[in-house]
């Protein structure tokens, strides 16, 4: 095992959504008048993660999944609003929110020392996830981050990566190694293009997918002992 080059998926993996999607969520909706904050996350939530797996499987596009989530949100409360004008609103939020899971700082310093090139490989959308990144305490060990909605294409998708492999001088896919937690987007993705991957599952699930990864984990310290 020879790696020279890791790609970090950010969310879930690095960095801490659920906390940053829940305080922007908030912030976002007190704004907007609503009493009823919790019901609104709690059909919001599951409706946006769908819409996320739709996208990794090319039935909607990236504008369609941002500029109608929010305007379905509050149809479903029966309440017509504008999609694109509230996810402007929204992002004023959630680019605020730079939460990272505990050890993550720690890891990529570990990782930095022992001369990994680090680079991040995301399907967020390009402002909401560079004003993010700006906000953590991981920023400084990325040498690019790679957003999908730059690329043209996205995890899983082959492509994705062969554009990452054009922007990385001396790239080489057999030193390159994929590290995240979604087994549709990151392990699918680097299955597809024929590069290994750690599935980082924290939450220890059952892989009921035709994603197969090179190695798993459940912790960063089993990232370390793979790497390090």
């Amino acid at each position: 095992m020879s790696y020279k080059f890791l790609l970090f998926d950010l969310d879930h993996t690095l960095l801490d959504f659920d906390t940053a999607e829940d305080i922007a969520l908030t912030q976002f909706l007190e704004e907007q008048g609503v009493t009823e904050i919790q019901t609104y996350k709690d059909y919001y939530i599951p409706m946006n993660k769908g819409l996320w797996r739709d996208l990794e499987q090319g039935k909607i596009t990236k504008p369609e999944l941002v500029n109608t989530r929010f305007s379905r949100l509050f149809a479903h409360f029966g309440i017509e609003k504008d999609g694109a004008e509230l996810a402007l609103l929204y992002q004023q939020h959630i680019v605020q929110q730079g939460q990272t899971y505990a050890g993550a700082s720690e890891l990529l310093d570990s990782l930095t020392a022992a001369d990994y090139e680090i680079y991040g490989a995301t399907n967020g959308i390009t402002a909401i996830q560079t004003g993010r990144m700006a906000h953590s305490d991981i920023a400084p060990y990325f040498n690019h981050i790679f957003i999908s909605e730059q690329m043209g294409t996205q995890k899983p998708e082959a492509l994705f990566y062969e554009k990452i492999a054009e922007q990385i001088p001396d790239f080489d896919l057999s030193q390159t190694l994929m590290i995240g937690d979604s087994l549709t987007a990151d392990i699918a993705g680097a299955n597809n293009a024929g590069m290994d991957s750690i599935w980082y599952n924290s939450k220890k699930l059952i892989n009921n997918s035709s994603a197969q990864p090179t190695y798993r984990v459940s912790s960063y310290e089993e990232i370390k002992k793979l790497l390090l």
